[in-house]
């Protein structure tokens, strides 16, 4: 199998912390999104950025993919080194098509092990009547796409049977629709689409699992969503009235004098939607210098620090 450089695939260093992983992620997950894109290619590249943050968004698959890492190279052929055996093997099905083979050999053992002892053909097993396969995708959605009852075309792969065992994959083309109000990790059942039974047996089921893609803004914490808002000092001192985006939408919001870092401010009814209503947006404040202070400047901020007795660590003083 050939080796898949993640960091190079999601442009980001080794070093790279999990911010800057996530903000590559965003960036890639929206520019190659098979939905919008006019990028060549854009649906292969959208599975690699994705294979990539599954393994590197991922703290345990993050350290063991680091390890094996040392004994391959982009575009070469890869076997783990001997007496490898992988710790953070999950519940992928990898044979949908959202997985290289490396990572489906790395990381998709669990499925396998399980393929074997539960889907073989058993002596005990009515051969001639046996329900098909369920089958499991994952199904990227923007988060404005949750804003709306929405269709969307999905291709999947389904095991076609005979006697002998699989023989071969079939193509699947659906459009299905996408109610508003999805969360992340949220199943869809779809009765009858899976893998086809065998004699009288009945069609298993597909289940599309909701994978909602980073908003290169906003974070969505359950219904809700949180937008940090960059303010100067003195918008923070003295209060403003400043423009703020939503989702669809934007808005006038005041931020009061003497702010803080870190304080949040809720606009209710601005985020996600449920099955009962509408969650809220959360804008936090975060208090930002100037990136360049002139001569002139620098003197304001002396006069600023005579004038106003401030200590701001007075706290720390009297914990000592």
């Amino acid at each position: 199998m050939e080796f898949k450089d993640y960091y190079d695939i999601l442009g980001v260093d080794t070093n790279a912390d999990k911010s800057a992983i996530k903000k590559a992620y965003r960036r890639l997950a929206r520019k190659f999104h098979p939905d919008v894109s006019t990028e060549k290619d854009a649906e292969n590249n959208f599975k690699e950025v994705s294979e990539a943050y599954e393994v590197l968004g991922n703290d345990e698959r993050r350290t063991e993919y680091d390890e094996l890492r040392k004994y391959g190279r982009k575009g070469e052929s890869f076997t783990p080194p001997p007496g490898w055996k992988g710790h953070t093997q999950g519940d992928f099905d990898t044979r949908n098509g959202d997985f290289s083979d490396f990572f489906a050999n790395l990381f998709g053992g669990g499925f396998a092990e399980r393929s074997r002892s539960s889907r073989g053909f058993d002596s005990s097993e009515d051969f001639y009547s046996s329900r098909g396969q369920d089958i499991e995708i994952d199904l990227p959605v923007f988060l404005e796409e949750t804003m709306r009852d929405d269709r969307k075309t999905i291709e999947y792969r389904l095991p076609k049977y005979e006697a002998q065992g699989p023989a071969k994959e079939i193509r699947k083309t659906l459009k299905v629709k996408i109610p508003k109000g999805v969360q992340d990790g949220e199943r869809i059942r779809l009765k009858g689409q899976g893998g086809p039974g065998f004699g009288q047996g009945a069609d298993g089921d597909l289940y599309l699992r909701i994978k909602l893609v980073p908003h290169p803004l906003f974070d969505a914490v359950g219904h809700d969503l949180h937008l940090t808002l960059p303010i100067a000092p003195w918008e923070a001192a003295l209060g403003i009235s400043v423009v703020v985006p939503t989702l669809d939408s934007k808005i006038n919001l005041t931020i009061p004098p003497q702010s803080q870092t870190g304080q949040r401010l809720r606009v209710k009814n601005n985020g996600l939607y449920s099955r009962t209503g509408k969650g809220d947006l959360y804008v936090i404040l975060k208090v930002v210098m100037p990136e360049k202070m002139d001569g002139q400047t620098k003197q304001l901020w002396q006069q600023l620090q005579q004038q106003v007795k401030f200590d701001p660590r007075h706290d720390l003083g009297s914990q000592t």
